[in-house]
């Protein structure tokens, strides 16, 4: 906790890995055992608060965020004043004793709200390099740092990417990853993840119209005392997850899913709900794709402009296999 108040802004760590033995790569990390999975929560300084699972992954709700686990692919991004790096070494420790070798490593983050507030290895950017640059495995050598500026100070975005292969053309997918990162929220709207005695997070998801972002998902939610709001949504084998902080002077609120470049103006239509149920002043939304990423930004400008959302800036950047990623701000233009 800082002393101005809690951070909102997530640090985001993807990890893959693979295997010689098709049967370990069925199950891999799905099999680690509960204990050893808070062990790595420990060191993050983090526990699990709510879970939920489907035959493709594991979802669980933490106490500062969200951790995803799939056979071969690890996600986790946590809020506060967690040391989400300190997981890196755990899980690759972890993934040796079952089989599994690391092959890929992503780190993202927005800009911190209380950047003094922020524990080794994360008082900055630099440091936060030098400290994945020694934890990962020389065998990753494709890597590349970069921060993607905007117009507002308080939103730019911060990427890490590390692979053991070279791809001069991205491998083809048709899968991307959207990360949204919203501030100032609309003091009404926000008042809804106050928790009142008998509130509960399914109650909060009701009433907010969260669980109509995408209706087919399962949704695993939790509200904390006295507010705030996580909740992971898992849908065959994508997910979704969102978590609030709702303070007025330093609220925030962050919304991140999976889709395909062959859903219908899916992402269209979730950024929209997403937007009516924040209704924020500033939003930086970051797409990470191997292709069909200016189609997916195209698709996101129709969505939010006709409600009020301005594009103030785009910033466009190419990682080791993760592909193009396209980093947009907008600002609510007129009255609320």
């Amino acid at each position: 906790m800082a002393a101005s108040g809690f951070e909102g802004f997530e640090k985001r760590l993807e990890l893959h890995f693979s295997g010689d033995d098709p049967a370990i790569e069925m199950g891999g990390f799905r099999l680690l055992d509960f204990d050893s999975l808070e062990q790595v929560l420990h060191a993050v300084q983090c526990t699990v608060v709510s879970a939920v699972s489907n035959q493709y992954f594991d979802s669980y709700v933490l106490s500062e965020s969200s951790l995803f686990v799939y056979p071969t692919k690890i996600i986790i991004k946590t809020c506060g004043t967690t040391q989400l790096l300190k997981s890196i070494r755990p899980f690759i420790h972890f993934a040796c004793q079952m089989g599994l070798i690391i092959t890929e490593c992503r780190y993202t983050r927005g800009n911190y709200i209380f950047p003094k507030a922020q524990p080794y290895p994360h008082t900055s950017f630099k440091e936060e390099i030098s400290y994945l640059q020694d934890q990962l495995p020389n065998h990753l050598c494709y890597r590349k740092a970069s921060v993607m500026p905007s117009k507002f100070t308080s939103h730019s975005w911060h990427v890490f990417c590390a692979c053991d292969k070279f791809y001069p053309i991205p491998i083809p997918n048709d899968r991307y990853t959207v990360e949204i990162c919203m501030t100032d929220l609309d003091q009404v709207l926000a008042r809804k993840f106050f928790k009142n005695p008998d509130t509960t997070g399914k109650q909060m998801t009701e009433v907010t119209g969260i669980g109509e972002i995408i209706p087919s998902a399962l949704i695993c939610e939790f509200a904390f005392d006295p507010c705030g709001y996580s909740m992971n949504g898992i849908d065959g084998d994508r997910y979704s997850t969102i978590h609030v902080t709702p303070e007025d002077g330093f609220s925030y609120a962050s919304y991140e899913c999976v889709g395909s470049i062959h859903d219908e103006d899916d992402i269209g239509r979730i950024l929209k709900k997403v937007v009516q149920v924040f209704r924020p002043g500033t939003m930086s939304v970051s797409t990470t794709c191997s292709s069909s990423s200016s189609e997916i930004c195209t698709r996101i400008i129709k969505a939010v402009e006709p409600l009020g959302m301005k594009r103030r800036s785009c910033t466009i950047d190419e990682f080791p296999a993760a592909g193009t990623v396209v980093f947009q701000t907008f600002t609510l233009t007129g009255n609320r």
